[in-house]
């Protein structure tokens, strides 16, 4: 398929730019594949479509605080940091996006903190905007850590245009978040609460984890117009043993499955075997998924309303069908559902 098909015009007002008010209580829409009904419910409502033995896969990357904002050394000039990942903990060595980029060369130094007591050195240019800084640090690693993270702030979308806030450090982050790695929170998650969540487990739906690391490149702008010529950057991925277990013993039951956002598609896809089971897996993923796609193992997404020319909107369309998802998300523009990270979601079943 071709990168312009995936064009909508989308209003600006119909991007949350905050969440609503309790997690569960954003609204749904139900997209049924083999059907042209859609219906509009309240996210709470969800489990009216899953019975006793069903099983939800869920991803528990952890966000953490990756946006510093600081001065570069002598001139003073501020400057943005985006932690994407660590590349050496005994080094203090971190993978980051650096803005405004022309001024941050190799050997300068930047400052972070209100009384500048966190000083990085610049020591490899590795794209246009990408750096590699050793931060220079003397204490104990936790020490470091827990500094490091106490001066940055919680890496909400840029497409939301306002600063982080104190209510982003708890809403940007699942309930269920666990193992820390993440710079983008895996949005579809957002919607489930405590109380849905036990509502899960007395309905005797089952639910299980793996960790995909969500990074930026899901979100970076495709500039190719055919997509068969775009690569994915790689993100980290564990899938247990324990999950696989679960999730093949509901497979051969003939239960539902459910997918709980396109970063657990991502990961499941990577492992999953010709006959429709998963498989361990601790390593990576770049794997790019658009229409037409064949899945095996899921057989229901829960997914939010994304931005035009995205990825995820790609893989949302690739599991719905291209024309049925387009369809909705014209009806979801005009009934004015909320987009983007903190807006409503969308549950695509059979």
């Amino acid at each position: 398929m071709k990168l312009s098909q995936f064009k909508f015009n989308l209003p600006e007002e119909l991007i949350a730019k905050y969440p609503a008010a309790h997690r569960d209580e954003s609204r749904l829409l139900v997209v049924h594949k083999k059907s042209d009904q859609l219906e509009h419910k309240t996210f709470k409502e969800i489990l009216d479509y899953f019975n006793k033995g069903d099983f939800f896969i869920f991803n528990d990357t952890k966000v953490f605080p990756a946006r510093l904002f600081g001065n570069k050394e002598k001139t003073g000039a501020k400057i943005e940091v985006f932690l994407l990942r660590e590349l050496n903990p005994d080094q203090h060595l971190w993978d980051v996006l650096v803005n405004p980029a022309r001024k941050i060369r190799i050997g300068n130094k930047l400052y972070f903190g209100e009384n500048e007591e966190l000083v990085a050195e610049v020591i490899d240019n590795t794209t246009s905007r990408g750096r590699t800084l050793r931060f220079l640090y003397d204490g104990p690693y936790d020490e470091f850590k827990n500094q490091l993270f106490s001066i940055g702030e919680t890496p909400i979308p840029e497409y939301l245009e306002r600063n982080a806030e104190p209510e982003d450090v708890d809403r940007y982050q699942n309930i269920f978040a666990q193992k820390e790695g993440a710079v983008v929170a895996p949005a579809a998650g957002l919607h489930f609460s405590r109380e849905l969540m036990k509502r899960m487990e007395i309905r005797d739906i089952d639910f299980g984890y793996l960790t995909l690391h969500n990074g930026l490149g899901a979100y970076r702008m495709i500039d190719v117009e055919d997509l068969t010529k775009h690569k994915m950057e790689s993100e980290q991925m564990i899938i247990t043993e324990e999950l696989c277990d679960k999730v093949n013993k509901a497979k051969d039951e003939e239960r539902n499955i459910c997918a709980v956002g396109t970063s657990v598609l991502r990961a499941v896809e990577t492992t999953v075997s010709t006959d429709g089971h998963l498989k361990p897996r601790d390593g990576w993923t770049n794997k790019f998924i658009f229409p037409p796609y064949d899945f095996t193992l899921t057989n229901s997404l829960i997914t939010n309303f994304h931005l035009p020319y995205s990825t995820l909107l790609m893989m949302a369309c690739a599991f719905g069908g291209y024309e049925k998802v387009m369809s909705a998300y014209e009806v979801a523009i005009k009934e004015k559902y909320a987009f983007g990270a903190y807006g409503d979601a969308m549950l695509i079943v059979d």
